[in-house]
């Protein structure tokens, strides 16, 4: 049953869709051609098309337009460019030489510009072993042109006749992140789970969140449609991640001294309680996310009701019986009511009777705010024009890697599909050592067990008809999980390769041993090159990350500071702070993460960098608690004990900051008339105690930083 869902869920996702769109956006010219009797012309133009194919990912339909649009551009420039270029071998080196740094450092624009650079080195790589006379240089140039218009115009009006259905992918994609984090905070209850292992897997699993969720953001924000239309599902899917947010943030809430929990309650059997309760409720949610990601309603959400009131019940129970204080099993069971809330919230979104109200519902969060921005002024190019600039030494060590690579093709004649080296090298090659191992794993891999699959098929399935099919199947595989997962994406797409030689009449079984081959040699000359030539290693700007966190993390401590002495914090103020803990967080964890697949020797104080980045989540956690009690429900205390550990926390957070080369956040303190609520929903002493683990693990983090230092 559980494999039937993943199967239906994969099917219904985005990346599916993505690699539906890129297979028909291809194959359609070739088979068209193929019926007109003009399979040459058709070929041209899939090829136009698989170039572009590469910028069109997930984003505003308004990005990728303007993305697909100046690929096109420099795809027939550098068509025509290459043509001219190839007539002599030491041009075409230089050519292979300045572009590969050129279009590399793409990659200081951002993703899609990166992409757009990719997509002008492919081209470069698939024209510069085509026999062409000059006076057909331009003509060839032009089919291309035309099938990436083709492929741009066509993935256009794939999102126009659904404008929605991307961002509500993913958007179901992201429950079930949530979902998954939300079992591993389950895991901390369970007497067995080992409480390290757990943080990392919950470290890991927050990347994925945060990915996720800018992901949504660009989608949600920066799209007109979304953020200037009122209609009925524009606000349900703005509001839906908006609450999911929130809900993440509740999560995260959820930090406890497991450890000690464990001692103080294993015996009561409460602790197994909670968990399970919180997998029903993941459960739930993901019933919500399935139903969001297949756009179908779901009816029957499951009442809680009962189960908190039995936990409540035992909880009072263990308060009764021991002395031993309860009340961090309370506040548990308050987090899980929150939680139970917000699952409520998001079901009756898609319930038709609340569809006025949400229309209705003015928030007063400026949403076009949350969404990345990127910077496209021509300095930013030109800034990075040193080798401080990991860009700058990504770009250079590319051109390098691709010159050698030509240089080897050319000098030891790997046969007619040399591009192969350079294609594998384009493809491992990524700014971190790290990145490119992982890369250059999973090609390897992929191509070998790929090239086998590809063998077996055409000596054992003769019919063509049933090789067509095949092609197609590998094909929508190969471009269904090249974000997913690239092992299996390249598995499928070596064979689909194959079959496509085989139909062109390009070679038969030799071609597997010249694409095995050219790969490994791309493969081995990439590796050596991102550990030679001006390799990037985590350790040299780390420090940035570590620092850009505890930043972070301060700003959000001075809005909740700022809110208990009386002063008014916006909530889009507040909701900012937060979002930038999320993100600062996460891309310490991936850069930590990065560094463990580094060579040892390069793995400088890494005990000491985990044990940060645990703390660093910690500290979040305990700050989230604090927040959504004061800033989000309103209740605003402030005595001389609270603030003098408020100043405290943020004095050493500042001074660890400071260190790290981070900028100073500052907080005057000054005291206005705080607001005070008819029934406060947490005391001064609980108030206090929350604040006293925060000052806790700032000192923590000071000690830590010193030893990362060293």
């Amino acid at each position: 049953m559980l494999q039937q869902k993943e199967i239906k869920t994969f099917f219904f996702s985005q990346y599916f869709s993505d690699g539906l769109r890129i297979t028909l956006g291809i194959l359609l010219p070739a088979i068209v051609c193929l019926y007109l009797d003009k399979f040459d012309l058709g070929i041209t133009l899939s090829l136009g098309a698989l170039c572009i194919c590469v910028i069109d990912s997930p984003g505003p339909t308004v990005h990728k337009r303007n993305g697909m649009a100046i690929g096109n551009l420099l795809v027939f420039f550098v068509a025509i460019i290459t043509g001219f270029a190839r007539q002599n071998v030491v041009t075409l080196g230089l050519e292979v030489t300045l572009f590969s740094f050129l279009f590399s450092i793409f990659t200081v624009y951002g993703n899609r510009a990166a992409s757009i650079g990719t997509a002008a080195l492919l081209i470069m790589i698939f024209v510069m072993d085509k026999e062409l006379k000059p006076d057909e240089i331009l003509n060839y140039s032009a089919i291309i042109l035309a099938g990436g218009v083709w492929y741009m115009v066509f993935s256009l009006v794939f999102f126009g006749i659904r404008p929605y259905r991307a961002a509500q992918q993913a958007l179901g994609e992201n429950v079930a992140d949530i979902v998954k984090f939300l079992r591993i905070k389950a895991d901390f209850y369970m007497p067995g789970t080992d409480i390290d292992q757990n943080y990392n897997k919950l470290v890991s699993q927050q990347i994925h969140v945060s990915q996720n969720q800018d992901v949504v953001r660009e989608l949600l924000f920066k799209s007109r449609v979304m953020a200037k239309e009122s209609t009925n599902a524009s606000r349900i899917l703005v509001l839906t991640f908006v609450d999911l947010v929130d809900m993440f943030e509740q999560i995260m809430a959820t930090h406890y001294d497991y450890s000690q929990i464990r001692q103080k309650f294993d015996g009561t059997g409460v602790l197994t309680e909670i968990a399970n309760l919180i997998h029903k409720m993941a459960d739930e949610l993901e019933n919500i996310g399935f139903a969001i990601l297949s756009n179908t309603r779901y009816k029957h959400l499951t009442d809680f009701s009962n189960d908190l009131e039995k936990l409540k019940l035992h909880i009072d129970l263990i308060g009764d019986e021991n002395e031993t204080s309860n009340l961090v099993l309370k506040k548990i069971l308050i987090n899980l009511r929150d939680l139970n809330q917000e699952i409520e919230n998001i079901f009756n979104y898609y319930n038709s009777r609340s569809s006025k109200m949400l229309l209705e519902n003015n928030n007063e969060v400026e949403y076009s705010k949350f969404a990345p921005h990127q910077d496209f002024e021509p300095h930013v190019f030109f800034d990075n024009f040193t080798l401080a600039s990991a860009a700058f030494k990504h770009a250079l060590r590319v051109s390098l890697v691709c010159l050698i690579g030509f240089i080897v093709a050319k000098a030891f004649s790997l046969g007619h599909h040399s591009y192969w080296v350079l294609l594998t090298i384009i493809v491992i090659l990524k700014p971190g050592f790290s990145l490119s191992k992982q890369r250059n794993y999973q090609r390897l891999t992929g191509t070998i067990v790929g090239g086998v699959a590809g063998i077996l098929i055409l000596i054992y399935i003769p019919n063509t008809k049933a090789e067509f099919m095949l092609m197609l199947a590998f094909m929508l595989g190969a471009y269904s999980f090249q974000r997913l997962n690239y092992v299996v994406s390249v598995i499928f797409m070596t064979p689909y390769v194959l079959i496509l030689f085989k139909f062109l009449g390009v070679g038969h079984l030799n071609i597997v041993e010249e694409r095995v081959v050219d790969t490994i040699i791309g493969s081995s000359i990439a590796f050596i090159a991102s550990y030679l030539i001006f390799p990037t290693w985590e350790f040299e700007q780390i420090k940035h990350s570590l620092a850009d966190v505890i930043c972070s993390n301060l700003n959000y401590l001075v809005k909740i500071a700022q809110s208990i002495t009386g002063k008014q914090v916006t909530i889009t103020e507040y909701k900012l702070a937060r979002k930038d803990v999320f993100v600062k967080a996460a891309n310490l964890s991936a850069a930590f993460e990065r560094m463990t697949s580094e060579p040892k020797s390069k793995q400088r104080n890494i005990k000491d960098i985990h044990k940060f980045v645990v703390l660093n989540h910690i500290l979040s956690s305990y700050t989230a608690t604090v927040a959504s009690e004061i800033t989000v429900k309103g209740m605003h205390k402030a005595t001389p004990e609270t603030l003098k550990l408020v100043k405290k926390s943020i004095a050493m957070l500042n001074e660890s900051a400071a260190k790290l080369g981070g900028k100073r956040v500052e907080f005057t303190g000054e005291k206005t008339e705080p607001t005070e609520v008819a029934t406060p929903t947490v005391t001064d002493n609980l108030l206090k105690e929350q604040l006293g683990f925060i000052n806790k693990i700032s000192t923590d983090i000071a000690k830590i930083t010193d030893d990362v230092l060293k």
